[in-house]
């Protein structure tokens, strides 16, 4: 596992850096190469609040080429545009959307076809068919515990290594469930007015849903 700092400019509520793991490697290896990418384009998606938008922040403010947060919510014109303008202009282009990106319009689709991005311009859909696929993955236990220890930082709270693999092996295995697994510590410590314990964890885990206080 490794870590990516992000710039002190960065939004005060978002990671001061970027776990980097199994589940995203291969994404942060692809940014650093943008020249490879079919035509100069790539589209990263991703389970909720695992990264994409801080990783598009990233590649944008590296100079390696632009970005488009939240693609799937642009006008389909506006986004064939910026297509467009990225071929004249030579520049990589990294899309971000919430799904990953099928080609076709979605006609005759079987059942889960909501859970992929269609789009129903055929002259934008064709041409992001063409483009790199990337997509995180569901984040592994080294992942877990990375998150954990920053969210954690984030919020000033003192979690030590035996607290965070204690957590990292319970807790839903999700980045959103991380999140909401240390706003739930954070909490209740300060409803008890207490530093977080072992009886703080386990309720936290409890609350969250997903968590597993047996013991290992």
């Amino acid at each position: 596992m490794r870590q990516i700092a992000l710039p002190l400019s960065a939004a005060s509520d978002s990671p001061p850096r970027i776990v980097v793991a199994a589940a995203n490697s291969g994404v942060v290896d692809a940014l650093l190469e943008p020249g490879s990418w079919p035509f100069r384009t790539a589209i990263l998606s991703g389970p909720a609040r695992s990264g994409k938008s801080l990783l598009a922040r990233w590649f944008a403010d590296s100079g390696a080429g632009d970005a488009i947060d939240d693609a799937h919510l642009m006008e389909e014109d506006a986004l064939f545009h910026r297509w467009n303008r990225a071929q004249e202009s030579g520049r990589p282009l990294l899309i971000v959307a919430q799904n990953r990106f099928a080609p076709g319009t979605g006609d005759g689709e079987c059942a889960g076809a909501e859970a992929r991005w269609r789009v129903t311009l055929p002259d934008l859909s064709s041409r992001l068919g063409a483009a790199l696929d990337l997509e995180i993955g569901e984040p592994d236990d080294a992942m877990l515990a990375g998150l954990i220890e920053i969210h954690a930082e984030m919020r000033g709270l003192i979690l030590d290594e035996t607290a965070i693999q204690y957590l990292a092996g319970r807790c839903e295995r999700s980045h959103l469930g991380v999140e909401r697994l240390v706003a739930a510590i954070d909490r209740l410590s300060l409803e008890r007015k207490v530093a977080p314990t072992m009886a703080i964890w386990r309720d936290a885990l409890i609350e969250t849903k997903g968590g597993d206080t047996r013991e290992p």
